[in-house]
């Protein structure tokens, strides 16, 4: 019997960032609750913003910058705000 295996070169690389706990898979970041590829941008945006730590590793996260353009809680809380007026209700 001939034993010759194919071999791949695959290999994973795992950060994580020691403050808020973001992964990334091979540099491409992944939302751990959905474990959807995520954004780094929406991310700096809706945590990093919010943690604000110098141990932050999102090479996206520039303090005090918002990607305007991007998912942000001001866009969320205005979502709600006209959802929840479409209910009869007022947020």
């Amino acid at each position: 019997m001939d034993d010759q295996r194919e071999v791949s070169d695959f290999s994973l690389k795992r950060e994580e960032c020691p403050k808020c706990g973001a992964v990334w898979l091979n540099g491409q970041h992944i939302w751990l609750g959905t474990g959807k590829v995520g954004d780094p941008e929406v991310l700096s945006n809706l945590v990093c913003t919010t943690v604000n730590s110098p141990d932050c590793i999102n090479k996206s996260y520039k303090k005090g910058h918002i990607y305007g353009e991007k998912d942000t809680w001001a866009k969320r809380k205005a979502f709600i705000d006209r959802e929840s007026q479409s209910w009869g209700e007022v947020a």
